[in-house]
């Protein structure tokens, strides 16, 4: 049985989430206090297999060196993003934001992703792209639950105003990829509290 717990990391409260079964997991989203990052991981008793981001914007990214060399997992980026790890500028962790006070300089992800099936160590899911908020922004859809980074959130939705972003490209992301699934999917988000899709078809103000 597959399992999704979260916490929140930096100052932005950016969700990192750990995913896993009985032996392995999967970690998404390394934001920051990679220390907290590697309690969560040791409470699920699973070792750590990889290491999916769903976007490379600096909160998302910040203890990504300190849990891949902890774990020795390679990681899966979007090809459209790659850059963006080890370019303090793209990534944003200068210029950005007064949130960030330090540059975020990543190596190279070891794999780039597709679109479409994936399957490592017994995880299947999904990735599809939801652009937008980023350019290379991806979602990773799973049986009964979708991380979806800065797409969606609990009544809102992620800013369109940031380096490659736009509203207009955001909302057919999140229409065509997202609220066509079940509507009791759970939603976890990279900020925020988790929701389903049909709450937010119901009730999110950028969507109804």
């Amino acid at each position: 049985m597959v399992e999704i717990s979260g916490l929140a990391t930096g100052l932005l409260q950016e969700n990192c989430y750990v995913i896993s079964d009985e032996k392995h997991c999967l970690i998404v989203d390394p934001g920051s206090d990679a220390e907290n990052i590697i309690a969560k991981v040791e409470e699920t008793g699973t070792k750590p297999v990889a290491i999916l981001l769903t976007h490379c914007h600096y909160d998302h990214i910040g203890a990504l060196e300190e849990i891949r060399a902890h774990y020795g997992v390679p990681v899966y980026v979007s090809p459209l993003e790659q850059e963006w790890l080890g370019n303090p500028e793209l990534n944003g962790s200068v210029g950005m934001s007064q949130y960030s006070n330090k540059e975020i300089i990543c190596v190279p992800a070891e794999n780039e992703f597709q679109m479409g099936e994936y399957s490592i160590e017994g995880f299947n899911f999904r990735v599809v792209p939801t652009p937008g908020h980023s350019i290379g922004s991806v979602s990773f859809i799973f049986d009964d639950f979708v991380v979806v980074g800065d797409a969606l959130f609990k009544g809102s939705i992620g800013r369109s105003d940031l380096y490659t972003g736009d509203f207009d490209t955001l909302i057919e992301s999140i229409t065509s990829q997202l609220l066509v699934l079940p509507e009791e999917t759970r939603v976890y988000a990279g900020h925020g509290d988790a929701t389903t899709i049909g709450h937010e078809k119901a009730t999110n103000p950028y969507l109804t």
